[in-house]
């Protein structure tokens, strides 16, 4: 049998020609779609490391979170990422405990947070007292003003805190976003 055409049943049609893109224009996309996810990324997440005790057992120091931008307004029990400006240089991570306008009480006698006259409860503390012995070094108000976040570390024993006039109140807009995600890296020592 030859490969020729069949007069009977028409000519066969000849092979299509794939249409080929110049060498230059997938690199081109790549870098572009690159560039477009980076952005995106960047604007609306965050990738930090841990540093410190504070947030012991919650988090712990040279676990990775992932702290989302998009969603930056404060909420009793967010862990959030604040950006505190002059007063240090590293970003910070506390739980969000209270917020403008709520009632706060730090029971030192009887460890425990009232908000809005409520004792929290605070199953994620490290230790097994509320409040250990670090106390305030400046006068707490009783109802957090407007635009401002009172947070705390889940380690209180061994936290820098918005109890001390070093961290104090946080202003809403400094808090950069919400942890929403985190892991310990296997190559952590804190395992």
């Amino acid at each position: 049998m030859n490969n020729y055409p069949n007069p009977a049943y028409g000519a066969v049609p000849a092979p299509k020609k794939r249409r080929r893109f110049p060498g230059f224009i997938i690199p081109i996309a790549v870098i572009a779609l690159s560039a477009v996810a980076t952005l995106v990324f960047n604007l609306c997440f965050c990738v930090a490391v841990v540093g410190g005790t504070s947030m012991d057992h919650t988090l712990k120091s040279g676990d990775i979170v992932l702290v989302t931008k998009l969603d930056r307004k404060p909420a009793d029990g967010d862990i959030v990422m604040v950006s505190h400006g002059e007063t240090y240089n590293e970003p910070i991570i506390k739980r969000v405990i209270a917020t403008e306008g709520q009632t706060l009480e730090l029971d030192y006698d009887n460890d425990q947070v009232k908000v809005d006259g409520v004792v929290l409860s605070e199953p994620y503390l490290y230790n097994e007292t509320a409040l250990g012995s670090y106390t305030a070094d400046y006068e707490i108000p009783s109802t957090i003003p407007e635009g401002k976040v009172f947070v705390m570390g889940d380690n209180r024993m061994y936290s820098l805190d918005s109890r001390n006039s070093k961290i104090g109140l946080i202003d809403a807009e400094n808090i950069t976003g919400k942890v929403i995600f985190h892991f310990t890296p296997p190559w952590s020592k804190d395992k």
